[in-house]
């Protein structure tokens, strides 16, 4: 059996897996593309792949409908917005994901984006990059910041990167509230946090981080009106998604520092707009989109995606399978 693989992988694991397979690895960070329908078809054809392996490629109907040979797609992600799964189910193809392969890396980045909000640490470093630190008194006023410890968190989104936030956040003496209606909230409170609605979590949280998925049920949650409840010595931390949080609304909110900052991960177009009025505030931290960057993300995605490969070689059930509708289908 072939599979080609599109997406970043650890070599120990593409070593592991050409034991069982032929391996074509062209992985988009290394090509800088995505591959197109047209292709991807003609290549499922022309070289008799059934396995194909992505990251950020895009797998439409059309490649289901033509691309007969394909038996199962692996998305080295969580959310698998990207792949028709209605059309490979249709098709007989099963469809596999990798949760929370960067939950931890997610989590780490969240924090450090709070560290870095209430330290002034960017500000700070360009003082002192630029040659600007002449006075040496100066910057015990212009970036004295605060602490994290005994400050109140509000983890919007409990799933499995807001449950690494208030683990690690934990540590700083913390105290953790939650709002998430699809957990139990006997489930938050065993992690010592405390579930509670979301507009009394938005005024009363010293930082508000955001872990839900961006779902039309999601959009604009974080709209004016609980923007304008929350603390002007609050802070919001989105790397989750753009849509999540009413942009004008933030952006006016911290042009007139109704709230303390924000930092930001995502976007509504990437890489940001030049005209994005984000670009032009003081308060604000922005990052490009690096939150599940991390090499142990990739071996963590790489084993995941691996292990339900060789399961599915076997003739077993793939761990992660999102459509088992699909497994009567497929022929092995």
């Amino acid at each position: 059996m072939k599979a080609l693989i599109l997406a970043p992988f650890c070599p120990s694991v593409l070593k592991r897996l050409r034991q069982s397979l032929e391996i074509i690895y062209e992985s988009w960070m290394d090509t800088r593309r995505l591959v197109p329908a047209e292709e991807l078809i003609d290549r499922i054809q022309a070289q008799d792949i059934e396995i194909v392996v992505i990251e950020a490629d895009f797998i439409f109907r059309e490649v289901f409908e033509r691309g007969r040979k394909l038996k199962l797609v692996a998305a080295c992600r969580g959310n698998v917005t990207h792949v028709d799964i209605e059309a490979a189910t249709e098709h007989g193809v099963l469809v596999v994901n990798t949760p929370a392969r960067n939950a931890t890396a997610v989590a780490e980045l969240t924090v450090g984006l709070m560290l870095a909000l209430v330290r002034n640490i960017p500000a700070a470093h360009q003082m002192v990059s630029s040659g600007g630190w002449v006075d040496p008194t100066v910057c015990y006023s212009s970036f004295r910041g605060t602490e994290l410890a005994g400050k109140t968190i509000g983890i919007v989104g409990f799933g499995a990167i807001g449950q690494q936030v208030a683990r690690r956040l934990s540590a700083f003496d913390t105290s953790i509230l939650v709002y998430d209606p699809y957990v139990d909230s006997e489930e938050i409170t065993r992690m010592d946090a405390r579930p509670i609605g979301l507009d009394e979590l938005l005024e009363q949280s010293d930082f508000v981080t955001l872990h839900c998925p961006a779902l039309p049920e999601t959009m604009g949650l974080i709209n004016a009106q609980r923007i304008a409840s929350m603390k002007p010595t609050a802070y919001l931390v989105n790397t989750a998604g753009a849509p999540i949080v009413d942009r004008e609304a933030i952006v006016q909110a911290l042009k007139e520092r109704h709230i303390a900052g924000a930092a930001f991960d995502v976007y509504e177009t990437w890489p940001v707009q030049p005209d994005n009025p984000l670009l032009k505030l003081d308060n604000v931290i922005l990052t490009p989109h690096i939150g599940g960057s991390t090499d142990e993300t990739v071996e963590r995605h790489s084993h995941m995606i691996a292990d339900d490969i060789e399961r599915f070689l076997k003739g077993e059930r793939p761990e992660n399978l999102l459509n088992p509708q699909a497994w009567g289908k497929v022929v092995r």
